[in-house]
């Protein structure tokens, strides 16, 4: 099972080196909340990258 389906679906990627103080994966899902997305931000390891993921079935209506 990938990393997808067992946490859910990918909205966006960012990479992990970003500028000192810039929290851009953290701005995003913020900004998805308030749309009503349960949206979080995980590390992906071997990527190097922060996922921004929602899970569409726990969306706030």
């Amino acid at each position: 099972m990938d990393a997808t389906a067992k946490h859910g679906t990918v909205l966006e990627r960012f990479p992990a080196g970003g500028p000192r103080g810039s929290w851009p994966a953290e701005e995003f899902a913020a900004a998805q909340r308030t749309q009503g997305q349960n949206a979080r931000v995980v590390m992906d390891l071997p990527s190097d990258q922060f996922w921004v993921l929602t899970d569409n079935s726990e969306a706030r209506t």
